[in-house]
C-alpha cells in the first residue's frame, strides 16, 4: 500500500501547557475533512512514541469533535510541574511545537481523498 507522510504541522495547529506534572496539549485540525485523519492516525500510541524518553508516564487522548481537536496529556512530562521543575520549561509549552514535528504515513488514496498537503490529484 502506498502512502503519504505527512506533517502534523501541515494539517493542524496546537496550544499547550501544564498541569501539575502533566503536559496538556491540544492538536486542532486546520480544517474539518482533517479532524478525522488526525482521529484515524494521531493515536496515543503514536504520541507516547514520539515523546520516547520525554516524558515518563501514560498518554491519554480526548476526542472533540466539536472543536475538530483531540487533547492529549503528557503524564510525567514536566519533572514535578511549574514550581517545581528545574526543566527550561517547566509550563510545557513547546510540547505543542514539537507534536507539530510528528509526521504520520495516510494510505495515499485517503489522503487524496481528504486533499491533504502531499497527496497528488
Amino acid at each position: 500500500m502506498t502512502t503519504v507522510q505527512v506533517r502534523l504541522v501541515d494539517i493542524a495547529h496546537a496550544r499547550s501547557g501544564d498541569k501539575g506534572d502533566t503536559a496538556n496539549v491540544g492538536l486542532i485540525a486546520l480544517r474539518p475533512a482533517w479532524y478525522p485523519v488526525l482521529v484515524k492516525h494521531v493515536t496515543k500510541q503514536r504520541v507516547a512514541q514520539h515523546f520516547a524518553g520525554q516524558i515518563h508516564g501514560d498518554v491519554d487522548r480526548f476526542e472533540l469533535p466539536n472543536l475538530l481537536a483531540l487533547n492529549f496529556l503528557l503524564h510525567g512530562a514536566l519533572d514535578g510541574g511549574g514550581t517545581l521543575s528545574l526543566k527550561t520549561d517547566a509550563q510545557g509549552k513547546v510540547y505543542s511545537t514539537a507534536l507539530l514535528r510528528m509526521t504520520i504515513d495516510v494510505p495515499a488514496d485517503e489522503a487524496r481523498a481528504a486533499r491533504l498537503p502531499g497527496a497528488s490529484a
